[in-house]
Formats: structure tokens, sequence, C-alpha cells
């Protein structure tokens, strides 16, 4: 399975230009889709999602035209978005069994296959009785993602997956979407560097509704070696220093302030050539966009 997205733009009433002309191809597999809050990636994977109308472009999954072929890729896709409800009184069980029934599976023993084996994958098979009323907020998101995967779709969208799961979880999250990347096209919209560092074989970086980059994330960060310097300041000397230097990212530890600078050359005045990471690929990218601040 391909995913072609091509010019595609979305300005809404506000005037609020949530995409720009953005351009991408996503083959098989785990693609990131990094970006600060208020990015525009939630409008586009509601746009893909089938969810909103663009202004312009074209969505085409294979041979599927996404804008006009809706049933049909509904049929297909697995959708987390980032703010969801559920249905308080009835069970993740009844409450899968009924998705699955809406996504084709017609045989009862093969939907409660299915159901058991999902809820097993997200580790909410000992409550698979509760109502959804009485989840927790992380137990919610598990049960998303559990629903996302009902009906193997083949083009699967994850918005802001890891947002409410401790560590055991967001690593078992993990582990589950690696495994689905394996036979699927699987998007994983995030604001979470770690989440495109540990998943992702290809991924982009949007902001203010346009992709700044796409590639893959080892690439990106050796088109940094040897241009990432970093030093410790006084809070008094920040401004300065974003005057005189191309300051990517501030940290606040023990009472110091780190910085780290993107430049071409020698700095001098102290700086130590450091080791690039994606987060300073990140920041280096939306840091002409927004006011990064300390992190």
């Amino acid at each position: 399975m391909q995913l072609k997205i091509d010019a595609l733009s979305k300005t809404y009433s506000n005037g609020v230009q949530a995409i720009k002309s953005v351009n991408l191809t996503l083959s098989q597999g785990m693609f990131g889709l990094l970006g600060p809050n208020g990015a525009g990636k939630s409008s586009l994977m509601r746009t893909v999602a089938t969810l909103q109308e663009p202004d312009e472009g074209t969505i085409f999954l294979n041979d599927i035209d996404v804008l006009k072929q809706k049933t049909t890729v509904r049929q297909l896709l697995g959708y987390l978005p980032q703010e969801f409800g559920v249905y308080p009184k009835i069970s993740a069980e009844q409450m899968l069994d009924h998705i699955a029934r809406l996504k084709g599976v017609g045989n009862k023993s093969e939907r409660k296959d299915l159901v058991d084996y999902l809820l097993n994958k997200v580790n909410l098979y000992k409550d698979k009785k509760k109502h959804l009323g009485t989840y927790s907020g992380g137990m919610k998101q598990r049960f998303g993602i559990a629903q996302a995967l009902t009906g193997k779709p083949k083009l699967i969208i994850v918005d802001e997956p890891t947002a409410g799961l401790d560590p055991a979880e967001r690593n078992r999250f993990y582990n589950l979407l690696s495994e689905l990347g394996e036979n699927t096209v699987v998007i994983l919209s995030t604001h979470i560097v770690e989440d495109v560092s540990t998943l992702c074989s290809h991924f982009a970086i949007i902001c203010s509704g346009e992709v700044l980059y796409t590639g893959t994330p080892e690439d990106a960060v050796q088109s940094l070696a040897g241009k990432i310097y970093s030093k410790a300041i006084c809070k008094s000397q920040i401004d300065q220093h974003r005057k005189d230097y191309r300051l990517i990212s501030t940290q606040l530890k023990s009472g110091s302030h780190y910085i780290r600078i993107y430049s071409e050359n020698e700095p001098g005045n102290g700086f130590q050539c450091s080791q690039p990471g994606l987060e300073d690929v990140y920041f280096n990218y939306i840091s002409s966009k927004v006011d990064i601040g300390t992190i």
C-alpha cells in the first residue's frame, strides 16, 4: 500500500491556514509526523481520515481516491484521534464486538477471537467486562488503540497515541505498532521526538501547517554532524546568545542554563562540539517558526 498526498491545503473559517500545500508519499511501514502542538498535524490527519474536506489537493491510497471514495477508505482505515469519547455504560468487550461487526467481521466466533486478541495486546483483557466509563485515562487510551486496530486495517492513523500512557504502557504500545508496521501503512502523529526515533523508519517535521523536512531519522541526524555546539551560561546571557548565535534549544539543569546552537563553523567562546540527536534536528527546523523558549 502507498499513501500519496499532493498539494493539500486547508484554511478554516477563522482564517487559520492549518495545512499549506503539503506533499508526502508514505509507503508500508511506520511514518512519523513530528511537530509542536498547533502545527497542523491533527488537521492533516483528520483530512486523510475523511473527516474534513481540504480546500485544494488530492490524496490517494494506492488507486483509491480518498476524498471521493470515503466509504471504501473507511473500510480500510484504523483511526485513533487525539481526543475521543466512549460510551460509559458499555463494556470494552461489547464495544469492540460492535466495532468489529461494523468493520465487516460477521462470524461471531471470529469476532470473539479478534476482540480477545486485541484486548490482550493492549493489556485490557482482565478488564474487558468493566464499563468504559470506569476506565482511567490511560485505559481509555489503550482501548482507543484497540478499536483502531479492529478489522485488519490497511491504513492506521494514530494522533498523539502515547499521551496519558505510563512508561510500561508506552513501551507495550511501541512494540505493538512495530509489529503492525510490517504489513500496514501506519502514520504516527506526535510532538514527542522519542516516539519517532524509537519507531519510525521515515518521518516528516511539520510546523505552522508546512512540511519542513522529510527523510529518515538517521539521515536527519547525520546532516547535523559537527554542527551542534553546547555550553552552560547564566540566565542573563540567554538573550545576547540568541542574537549572536542560531540557538536551537535551552535547558535548565541544577540552576544552570545549557544551550545548544547550530553553527557551520567552530563558534569558539567556550562552546563544545556535541553529538547531534533527532531532538536537535527537530528544534533546528522549528526554531525559525516558533519561540522554543526553555524546554
